[in-house]
């Protein structure tokens, strides 16, 4: 503890400036991810423990595909599973040290399962001898309330296609209520030194703390909207510290790149920084490209508050950390997200290698000659087939003489899309077209999940805290009848200087980008360096002119967003993903390459802005 209290009286003096005069409780309140997703670095735990002060160490390992995950493992393993077991071992690593410093730990890796992982958390305290307080929170499975809710009239439409869930006809085996912070701070005002949460929101593991350590009130909307920015910036782990950067020339070193560190102060306000000594960079760049990341509308939603993140300031302070001020917050949603898992059948396919001369005539026999071989098209639930050009004129490699044709099929009948269809294909190996190559285990099989998007009215909520035999009910924000305050935005007038001449240049040479999967949707992040090169941007990419760039996303319905104060338009495409990553048949089922995908784009641009990258 006396090494933690030196470092907090070197940092103390930047704490508060960065606060911006503010002076809370021992300066502001450090928080640091090690998770950004279920198979991070193993080490990021302890890494970030010892390298350097934090009061609480977060972790986020829940994504749409991460619920799927932890289903079938629940169903192969037995009902006393269903959580994320690597945290286990990082919490093994770091319940000492965190005891002996006052750390606290947030986590969603209870997964579908709380109970359970909180029961396998007390059994490491009891073989450390350690002494600290383990809390869980529950209610998030509506599962058992399915028939109920429906009855009730609450029909969990789907987000996108508008349908109700009880008149779809596939199985739902996973529905989970997207919890937000108030649960985490009641268990930490109670006592808890470890919080296990279910499928609660990214950014509610920051949350809650912040809320606790600063008492915040239910309706303190601006703090709570800064503190949601900053647990979004964070929970994505080394993506804030220069993971999957645009610009990854400007990361001085990949080598054991930092988690991020978000210290909040009691405005909301934040600064997004990392341990000293680590690899990586926290950057104007690197927050913005993760701010943009998996949003769609700048007013982006939680439980708990809306945040809206084109009022918020971004400002390079220091090297390797970044200040965030600014974020404007409106009163709660009256709804909660709910991410539902649908049973979605069974999938097979296979990828054959085409090379040389006429690939499409090549293409239709090979398409052709499959499908005559296991019994025709119509019998399948979707057939999916791409033909991708990856070959060369005049190719100086066998590599570059060829394309790719993979062919995707899926059935609720598992007999249909087996070993019997695999075999099918097999056969044609010596009796069809010239050069036949199969690339075997590159379409998946076997079956898979379809994701669905809902909503639930609130008041429906049944969000409980399990802390030393007492369960605390939690109630919503939007159902304790507060003042509703919606801040409204400033709208932005474009100022593009004169246009004399233009010049050839690739995109990506002049603008950063990140994207992502929301779902069955993908959103797209595009930002500028600076204001002349925004004011061009704003007024070139509309969606027409984004249609036109990446032709093969002009048949999807998209929406373009505006975020001025951080140089960045974001564009949300829907349905691109079709049922979500586990049952995309798209090669990117995640949208992660979407992004330099536009940056490869040739385009004409400014000479003024040509001449100066």
């Amino acid at each position: 503890n006396s090494w933690r209290r030196a470092v907090r009286r070197q940092n103390s003096i930047r704490a508060e400036f960065f606060c911006r005069g503010q002076k809370p409780l021992m300066g502001s309140f450090y928080f640091g991810n090690c998770s950004g997703f279920y198979g991070d670095r193993l080490s990021a735990a302890k890494d970030m423990v010892e390298g350097g002060p934090i009061d609480v160490l977060t972790g986020d390992y829940l994504a749409e595909l991460t619920m799927a995950i932890l289903y079938n493992q629940r169903i192969q393993r037995g009902e006393d599973h269903g959580y994320v077991g690597t945290f286990l071992k990082q919490f093994k690593d770091v319940a000492s040290a965190c005891q002996e410093k006052g750390i606290k730990i947030v986590t969603n890796a209870g997964g579908l399962n709380p109970v359970s992982m909180a029961g396998k958390v007390e059994e490491i305290i009891q073989e450390l001898g350690l002494t600290l307080k383990v809390a869980h929170i529950d209610g998030d499975d509506l599962i058992p309330r399915l028939d109920e809710l429906n009855n009730e009239g609450e029909l969990l439409k789907n987000i996108e296609k508008d349908i109700p869930l009880a008149e779809y006809t596939k199985k739902a085996v996973t529905a989970n209520a997207y919890f937000g912070a108030w649960g985490i701070k009641e268990a930490l005002d109670k006592g808890a030194d470890v919080v296990v949460c279910p499928r609660v929101t990214d950014a509610s593991v920051v949350m809650g703390p912040a809320a606790w350590k600063y008492n915040w009130s239910r309706d303190n909307y601006d703090a709570l909207a800064g503190a949601l920015a900053a647990g979004h910036i964070i929970e994505c782990g080394a993506q804030t510290t220069g993971g999957n950067y645009s610009f990854f020339q400007e990361v001085p070193s990949f080598s054991n790149i930092g988690y991020p560190i978000a210290e909040i102060c009691e405005d909301g306000s934040f600064t997004i920084t990392k341990h000293p000594g680590t690899g990586g960079l926290v950057s104007v760049g690197t927050v913005t490209a993760q701010l943009l990341y998996e949003i769609g509308n700048p007013a982006y939603m939680n439980p708990d508050v809306v945040s809206h993140f084109d009022t918020l300031k971004i400002t390079q302070e220091a090297e390797n950390r970044v200040h965030v001020s600014g974020c404007r917050g409106s009163s709660a949603p009256k709804t909660h997200k709910v991410c539902i898992n649908l049973a979605g059948g069974f999938r097979n396919g296979t990828e054959i290698l085409l090379t040389g001369l006429d690939i499409e005539e090549k293409a239709k026999l090979v398409t052709d000659s499959i499908f005559e071989n296991v019994g025709g098209k119509e019998q399948f639930d979707k057939v999916d087939i791409q033909l991708h050009r990856t070959d060369k004129e005049n190719p100086e490699s066998n590599e570059q003489a060829q394309a790719s044709l993979k062919i995707s099929v899926m059935s609720q009948n598992p007999d249909l899309v087996g070993r019997l269809f695999s075999a099918k294909i097999v056969e044609l190996g010596l009796a069809n077209l010239p050069g036949w190559t199969g690339r075997g285990g590159s379409v998946p099989s076997g079956h898979y999940i379809e994701y669905w998007p809902a909503l639930i009215d609130s008041k429906y909520i049944s969000e409980r805290v399990h802390f030393e035999g007492e369960t605390i009910d939690v109630i919503p924000t939007s159902q304790m009848d507060l003042e509703e305050i919606y801040y409204q935005k400033v709208p932005y007038e474009n100022k593009l200087p004169e246009i004399k001449k233009t010049g050839k240049i690739h995109f990506g040479r002049l603008f950063g980008t990140r994207s992502g999967d929301k779902g069955g949707c993908a959103n797209l992040g595009v930002w500028a360096k600076t204001l002349e090169s925004y004011a061009f941007l704003y007024d070139f990419l509309t969606v027409d002119k984004l249609r036109e760039l990446l032709p093969d996303v002009a048949q999807y319905d998209i929406e373009r967003y505006e975020l001025p104060n951080i140089l960045s338009l974001n564009f949300y495409i829907h349905d691109i993903l079709q049922d979500g990553v586990s049952s995309s048949t798209r090669l990117d089922g995640q949208a992660k390459s979407l992004g330099e995908y536009i940056r490869a784009k040739e385009i004409d641009a400014p000479d003024y802005l040509v001449n100066s990258n």
